[in-house]
């Protein structure tokens, strides 16, 4: 008689137990207890923020899905999550929009601090921090035997990437940041033009671009939240596709920039605009072609805080070429890194090239300005431009006059 009580009483809790689930894929030996802390998954994506919730432990705490929802918006059923019962155990997804995000009363705080960025210069390092909570509502009476449910999810986003270009023979690039890495950028292009109208796009022919040829370049964010525009913080070459190659020449850091380099835009919208002239590294002497590897570190900066974090420059002279940043791109945290082909340029001008402009005595005039141009470059240090050039011009121009 007692077997038969016990098989009663097993058999009771198993209906029991069964009805508390209503079939959703959960365990009774797993599930049957209130939520823990790990009952709580936070994606922080590109695009959304996403959540799933152990429904499991919801139903055994006595809710439903619909008493669960964003930040207290009981009453606002787009601040409602639904129910994915095919996989185990059963979840409930709540998803959040980063361009809507405070319409259910999420928040986001950007908090600023003077320090050492990624590359190991001092600026302004910001990073994005989006918060909220779900929970259930409280009860209508003075007391409940139900327990209260709490959900806390935090994103942090660093503002920070690495626009790494080594393919600009393809005039852009674009690489889609993983959904886990906590970005608000899913797409970063560099883009090159061929003039400042920025319409047609840049074409490298097989013989490689005129050294002194302007170049329109352009660092754009696609897929972004429209509170945030782009601010370009460092551009660079290389000789190699390596962003860490020892040898390396700035085109822009801060207020150190270039003499050929032009910033025209910069922190006003979603694309960052700068111009630059075509160069040769001196390390390319012996080969008929000269690659450049352009790299660009950008930040996001919310529109009304990157007034003032666009730095405010003053005239000053160009920084010796050989002076370098310590930046390091694997150090970067949140980099999205664009790898692509290179710029070629025509390695340097030989006699026949000369003859072309100083055929006769008539272009004598120009290719004395040539040679004027040519000799303050180098006068200046500039790595843009090879002796030899200017030793060839002047060697034609003597025996051509002689």
């Amino acid at each position: 008689m007692e077997q038969v009580w016990l098989l009663l009483l097993l058999t009771i809790k198993v209906l029991s137990v069964t009805a508390q689930f209503n079939g959703y894929n959960c365990d009774a030996n797993l599930h049957s207890r209130f939520p823990a802390e790990r009952d709580i998954n936070v994606f922080c994506g590109v695009q959304t923020i996403t959540m799933k919730i152990n429904f499991c432990t919801v139903l055994f705490s006595g809710y439903s899905e619909t008493d669960l929802a964003l930040n207290g918006k009981h009453g606002d059923a787009h601040c409602r999550g639904f129910i994915n019962n095919n996989t185990f155990p059963a979840v409930v997804i709540f998803i959040i929009n980063l361009s809507t995000l405070e319409s259910c009363g999420n928040t986001l705080v950007v908090s600023s601090a003077r320090g050492v960025n990624a590359y190991g210069n001092i600026s302004v390092v910001q990073i994005g921090n989006v918060s909220g909570y779900i929970d259930t509502p409280d009860p209508p009476t003075i007391i409940s035997y139900l327990p209260g449910l709490l959900y806390k999810f935090s994103c942090s986003y660093p503002l920070e990437y690495l626009v790494n270009n080594t393919q600009l023979a393809s005039s852009s690039a674009a690489i889609s940041v993983r959904e886990n890495n906590g970005t608000f950028i899913s797409t970063l292009n560099l883009l090159l033009y061929n003039d400042s109208t920025y319409s047609q796009q840049l074409l490298i022919p097989s013989t490689g671009l005129p050294l002194k040829t302007k170049i329109y370049a352009a660092v754009r964010a696609t897929n972004l939240d429209g509170r945030w525009n782009v601010l370009m913080d460092y551009c660079y070459t290389t000789p190699s596709g390596n962003p860490s190659d020892d040898l390396r020449y700035d085109l822009f850091f801060s207020c150190d920039k270039d003499p050929q380099t032009t910033i025209i835009e910069n922190g006003k919208s979603q694309m960052g605009r700068f111009s630059f002239e075509v160069f040769r590294f001196v390390k390319h002497k012996n080969q008929k072609m000269s690659t450049v590897f352009l790299h660009c570190v950008t930040k996001l900066c919310r529109a009304d805080d990157c007034p003032f974090l666009v730095p405010i420059c003053s005239h000053r002279e160009r920084r010796d070429a050989g002076s370098r940043t310590t930046w390091s791109p694997q150090s970067t945290s949140g980099n999205a890194v664009i790898t692509a082909g290179p710029i070629i340029t025509r390695s340097g001008r030989n006699k026949q090239t000369f003859s072309m402009h100083c055929r006769n005595f008539k272009n004598l005039g120009k290719c004395f300005n040539i040679l004027i141009e040519i000799g303050n470059d180098l006068e200046k240090g500039w790595i843009l431009h090879e002796s030899e050039y200017f030793f060839q011009l002047l060697e034609f121009l003597v025996e051509n006059m002689s």
